[in-house]
């Protein structure tokens, strides 16, 4: 819960909405931070999207993406965070897509999650992607990437706010 905490207060003190695009923590994030209270002034949404299709209506993942770089990939995670930051009220998103079990899936192992941070800043736009691998069984991979996705809130932003994030071309 200490993590929890320290997330939540970050996000108030900088004045941060955050919007989740999810696909195999299922919402996790958005509710895990949601167990401290007051962290919903700091919650817009958490959009749990599994299907391809729903990556697409949603958050305009494209197809071709999907079709070229797979579900769980670095590509899809990206375009899932940014779809999330442009259709909601928010200045950071967070997404995630992976395989958290029982079984790999075209190759993928078990763990392995995608994610991607997008953040808004004076008005540009960040990007931070990654691919991490995490033990346990699935719902144990789900929580560890729930938690790790947050962690990550903060690192991230400190570089956006010093002027070091990769930016994003709009």
């Amino acid at each position: 819960m200490e993590v929890l905490g320290r997330v939540s207060e970050y996000l108030q003190q900088h004045e941060l909405t955050l919007a989740t695009a999810e696909s195999c923590t299922a919402g996790l994030i958005v509710s895990e931070l949601a167990r401290v209270p007051g962290s919903g002034q700091s919650i817009d949404c958490g959009l749990a999207v599994y299907s391809p299709e729903a990556k697409n209506r949603y958050l305009a993942v494209s197809f071709d993406t999907i079709d070229t770089y797979g579900l769980t990939s670095e590509e899809t995670a990206r375009e899932m965070a940014l779809g999330a930051l442009d259709n909601n009220n928010a200045n950071v998103a967070v997404a995630n897509t992976g395989i958290a079990g029982p079984e790999p899936h075209d190759g993928i192992p078990v763990g392995t999650v995608c994610f991607a941070w997008a953040f808004r800043h004076a008005d540009n736009t960040y990007l931070y992607t990654e691919t991490r691998r995490f033990p346990g069984d699935r719902n144990e991979v789900r929580l560890a990437a729930a938690h790790y996705s947050l962690e990550l809130i903060i690192e991230h932003h400190r570089v956006v706010t010093e002027g070091n994030a990769p930016l994003v071309s709009n």
